[in-house]
This record gives C-alpha cells, sequence and structure tokens, in this order.
C-alpha cells in the first residue's frame, strides 16, 4: 500500500533519464549557452530574477491589475531566458519535480478545455493569463532554491503586508467608505467597518493576509535574533488584527484552518524533544484552548456573533442565498459540459453564465474554487487539480521529515507554506479570491516554495545514513 501511496506522489520520480533522452530539452535547454558564458546578464541571472520577483509581489497591494500582468510577462520572458542559456551538463535534477510536471499537465488540460470550448476566443486570452502564473510558479521554484533569495522573498512580503495591515488598521480606527455592497443592508453589521486597505475589497485583503499571518507566526522561530524576532511578533498581532477586521468570513474561515495546521505541523516538528504527556496531549490542548477562545468571542463580541451565525444562516442571510443561488447555475453549467468544461478564465465564465444564471443573480465568477475549476476545465481538470495538491502536500510532508532530522529551521518556512494553503483552499471554498493577481500569484508563490525543497525520495535515504554518522548540527 505503501508504494502504491509513493508511486501515486511521484515520491521516486526522477526526470535524469528523461532529460537525458528527450529531443526537445536537449534542442531548447541549452539553446543560448553559448552566449551565457559572456554575457554578464545573465550571469547575474538569480538575482535579476529575484529582482523582478520582488516588484511582483511587493507592489501587488498598490498597483493596477495591468501593470502586475507586464510585470508577469517580464518575470515569464527572463525565465525563458535563463532556460534557453542553461548548461544542459549542469542540469539538477531538483530542478524539475514532480510538482512541475502536474503544474505542466494542469495547463495541458486547460489547453485542451480551450480548443474545445465554445467561446474560444474568450477562453484563449485566459489562457494566456493562466500560463503566465504558471511560468511565474517555474520562475519563483528556480529562485527559491537559494535559501539567501527564498529569505529575501519571505521578508519582502511579510514587511509590504505589514504596510498594508497597518493602513487597514487607519479605516478601522478613522472610518472607510464602503465601496460595493459587502454586508447585506438589513444585518445590524451593515454600519460596521470592514477594512480593505489599499486591496479595495475585505474579502481579497482576507486572502492576501492570510499567509502573511502564518509566515509571520513561524518566523518567530525561523529568524535568528530577537530584533527579527520581535518584528515577526508585530507583524503576527498587526497581520491577524487586521484580517479580523476584514470581517471576512471566508477569511476568518481560512484564518481557522491555517491555524490549526501550522499548529499540528509545530506539534509534530518538536514532538522529537517533547515529553510523552504533552506529545499525547499538546494538540487536544491547542484546539480546546482555540474552540475556546472562539467561543468567548462569539458570546461576548457582538459584531463576531452576528457574522459567526450568518454563515449558517443559509439562503436567509443575502450573502448566503445569493451563492447559493450562483452555485445552482454552476452545477447546471458542469453537468452540460462534465468532461473539459467551457474553458479557463472569467471571460469564458461571463459568456456563458449569462445562459444558465438565475435572475438577478449576476455572477464574475462561481464563488468556490473547485466549482470554479470544474466548469473551466472539467472534471479532468478538478482531478488533476486535487492529484497536484495531495503531491505537493505529501512532497511538503517528506521535505519537513528531512529537515527536521537534519534539525534546519528551514523547515519552519515549509510549515508556514503547507498552512497557508490550506487556508487559502479553505478560504476559497466559499469565494474566489484566489483568482485575483494579488491572492494567486501569492499561491503559486507557497506552492514554488515547496517545489524548491524537493528532493527525490531515494536522495533523501541517502542523505539520512550520511548524517547518521555525523551529528546533525541546528542551522
Amino acid at each position: 500500500m505503501n508504494l502504491v501511496w509513493q508511486r501515486f506522489t511521484l515520491s521516486y520520480f526522477t526526470f535524469q533519464e528523461y532529460f537525458a533522452t528527450s529531443y526537445l530539452h536537449r534542442s531548447l535547454v541549452g539553446l543560448l549557452s553559448s552566449w551565457r558564458q559572456s554575457s554578464v546578464l545573465i550571469q547575474w541571472g538569480d538575482t535579476i530574477a529575484v529582482a523582478l520577483l520582488s516588484l511582483v509581489y511587493g507592489l501587488a497591494p498598490f498597483v493596477s491589475t495591468t501593470l502586475l500582468g507586464l510585470l508577469l510577462a517580464a518575470c515569464v520572458g527572463f525565465w525563458l531566458l535563463l532556460t534557453l542559456s542553461d548548461e544542459t551538463a549542469s542540469t539538477k535534477v531538483s530542478s524539475f519535480t514532480p510538482i512541475h510536471l502536474l503544474v505542466l499537465l494542469y495547463w495541458a488540460i486547460a489547453a485542451v478545455a480551450t480548443a474545445f470550448s465554445p467561446v474560444k476566443k474568450a477562453a484563449l486570452n485566459d489562457l494566456v493569463t493562466l500560463t503566465l502564473y504558471l511560468l511565474l510558479f517555474a520562475l519563483c521554484a528556480r529562485v527559491l532554491r537559494s535559501s539567501r533569495l527564498r529569505s529575501w522573498l519571505i521578508a519582502l512580503y511579510l514587511h509590504v503586508s505589514l504596510i498594508v495591515s497597518v493602513y487597514g488598521l487607519r479605516q478601522w480606527f478613522f472610518g472607510a467608505t464602503a465601496l460595493a455592497t459587502w454586508v447585506d443592508p438589513e444585518s445590524p453589521l451593515a454600519k460596521t467597518t470592514r477594512v480593505y486597505s489599499y486591496l479595495g475589497n475585505p474579502n481579497l485583503l482576507a486572502g492576501y493576509l492570510l499567509p502573511a499571518v502564518i509566515f509571520s507566526l513561524v518566523a518567530i522561530f525561523a529568524w535568528q535574533s530577537w530584533f527579527k524576532k520581535a518584528l515577526a511578533l508585530t507583524a503576527l498581532i498587526v497581520n491577524s488584527a487586521c484580517l479580523i477586521l476584514t470581517f471576512s468570513r471566508g477569511g476568518w474561515i481560512g484564518l481557522v484552518a491555517a491555524v490549526l495546521t501550522v499548529m499540528a505541523l509545530l506539534i509534530y516538528w518538536w514532538s522529537v524533544q517533547m515529553p510523552p504527556f504533552w506529545r499525547t496531549w499538546s494538540l487536544p490542548i491547542i484546539l480546546g484552548g482555540l474552540i475556546g477562545v472562539l467561543l468567548l468571542a462569539v458570546i461576548f463580541i457582538e459584531p463576531v456573533r452576528l457574522r459567526v451565525l450568518s454563515i449558517f444562516a443559509d439562503r436567509q442571510d443575502s450573502s448566503n442565498n445569493f451563492r447559493r443561488n450562483v452555485w445552482d447555475a454552476v452545477f447546471d453549467m458542469i453537468r452540460d459540459r462534465p468532461i473539459l468544461g467551457i474553458g479557463p478564465g472569467h471571460n469564458a465564465f461571463n459568456k456563458i453564465y449569462p445562459l444558465y444564471q438565475r435572475p438577478r443573480y449576476s455572477a464574475l465568477s462561481a464563488y468556490s474554487i473547485l466549482l470554479e475549476i470544474a466548469v473551466e476545465t472539467g472534471f479532468i481538470g478538478l482531478a488533476c487539480f486535487l492529484w497536484l495538491l495531495i503531491v505537493t502536500f505529501n512532497t511538503g510532508y517528506m521535505q519537513i521529515q528531512r529537515l527536521r532530522q537534519l534539525r534546519s529551521v528551514e523547515g519552519f518556512w515549509l510549515i508556514g507554506a503547507i498552512a497557508s494553503m490550506v487556508g487559502m483552499l479553505a478560504h476559497g471554498t466559499f469565494d474566489t479570491v484566489w483568482f485575483r493577481p494579488e491572492a494567486n500569484s501569492l499561491w503559486w508563490l507557497l506552492v514554488a516554495l515547496i517545489a524548491s525543497y524537493w528532493t527525490p525520495l531515494s536522495q533523501n535515504k541517502n542523505q539520512e545514513l550520511s548524517s547518521a554518522s555525523s551529528e546533525p548540527a541546528a542551522n
């Protein structure tokens, strides 16, 4: 059974033999390798790449979608230049991972769905957008193999999120005009300020800040100096407060899921050093404490109580009723095109959805990640996406095991990436801010972060044998 799981998750899979025999790889990779030797630009390739990525993640909350798209195109162009100028002989096995393979398979399914789409032109435009995000993942996975560049990008994101959160808290204290109807006008919360900072939407702000909360938490343990730990603690408090004040129910659900995941992984990380009692009971105690805090908040804080109870109000809440009507129409769309869907992207969705929508319930998306993927690429695309998730989480868990044996603080970033992905998926079950550039670029950064640590299972075993002969040192 274990062997079946390892094959399903591609744990032993390596691409060395494929790269050695692939005509496509031999004819494209290294095409410009002779130019690389004399080019100062390419010799500083990773540094320039991280500078481009810094522009993407540093400016994402503040600039227009058009400018962000141009930055993504620049990243993709530079990734292509780096790939064509790579030296074939020095290509590392770990540079192409099972995660890369499934990302490529998902893109291929989306391309086929575009070819069979009833609105090919609209789907083709969004296939280009999807391609930009997936190649952003490829560039991130390449750059993040360097621990120095990895630390830089994570620190940059945390500093930018701190700026975003501070402005969000300012809106809470001084008030902010609602830019859209985010709360049922008949609800007692109709006049409650929902902060949205620079992103213009409280649900999107919650999706953007969720990874920041988790990475701020793990940074307390990963960063070594007391000054950095104090900065991480400050970011944790400020980002958490701002996320809560978005009053985004999906964001709150995602935050709870992410916190539970990060706590479980941190307990696993430290379990070898724990006494038997705490090894057994620490997780139930933390879970009970978290539930207790949530219950106290629901009982004594009226806005929280009203917002939480609205989750269970079904169609009595206007937001719930809206989603239910959209989902009913989406189920009809999936039933009519279950295999490959209507093609990727919101443009294709906007062309087809009006044919199925309930009166007065227009929508720009399916308000659920899984439903959106199913309606865009059918059950084939959804199955591939779920396979990608399983392989990614399995890869992350395997590398946490390896880094725990080495007692390397790099494992904390992996813990943060896995927990953040779980939180974003939980949030995205009831919303589609995941598809917005500010959130989607973060998602592929998290996937790339996990991919950057990947080593084949056979290499892990060799490293364990070699490390057994010497005392592992803390990083």
